[in-house]
């Protein structure tokens, strides 16, 4: 009796160790959770706003106070940081077609597509940058129909949409701000100051330039 009270004592405390550590397994490999975090060591500060592809580990957030974007993909292992004059632009692509767009000093297209999508709904968006030009992730896809997590083909046009209006914004806001590395500055000249000279008091003054 001793021996299967021990038993099933040692079973228990396997049992609840597996249990634990596969909690753990889990907190620690949570995909929202790890994107989050992510953002918040690319921002400085957690995300006020961002919007997640679940499933495919990219994201997007945006700190309100300094208005900088951050980009995170492969589940928050890469992560890139951009000022909000460095973006030029963002995409609503559906299928294969740019159904809506707003672009840096330009007219924004909005969205006018009515047929459901088929392939993708996908978000773009475009930087001032050479080495990354661009980022886009896919909200929407066939596969993730019934996927638990992800967006339904409606809620992904609706949270791209209303993205691309919140860059549209924000672009506008930051319209003319941005500085090239080699912007010219004209300096104006120092005012002419008239300069009495004591030896020759009686003579007509010569307009000269202050030396400070």
């Amino acid at each position: 009796m001793d021996e299967i009270a021990r038993l099933l004592t040692l079973l228990a405390l396997v049992g609840g160790a597996l249990a634990v550590w596969g909690g753990l397994f889990v907190w620690a490999f949570n995909e929202p959770r790890r994107i989050h975090k992510a953002l918040t060591t690319a921002l400085g500060a957690g995300p006020q706003m961002f919007l997640a592809a679940r499933g495919r580990g990219r994201a997007i957030g945006m700190d309100e106070a300094t208005t900088a974007l951050a980009v995170v993909w492969d589940t928050g292992a890469w992560t890139l940081t951009y000022r909000a004059e460095e973006l030029l632009g963002a995409e609503l692509i559906v299928d294969r077609w740019v159904v809506a767009c707003a672009h840096r000093g330009e007219v924004r297209r909005p969205l006018d597509q009515l047929a459901p999508p088929q392939e993708r709904v996908r978000l773009r968006l475009l930087f001032d940058d050479p080495t990354y030009p661009d980022f886009d992730m896919d909200l929407w896809r066939p596969e993730d129909v019934g996927a638990r997590g992800r967006f339904d083909a409606d809620t992904a046009l609706h949270e791209a949409n209303r993205w691309l209006a919140r860059l549209e914004s924000l672009m506008r806001r930051n319209l003319g701000v941005r500085v090239g590395p080699a912007q010219v500055v004209a300096v104006a000249p120092p005012p002419l100051t008239l300069v009495r000279d004591a030896e020759a008091e009686d003579d007509a003054p010569e307009p000269r330039r202050a030396i400070s």
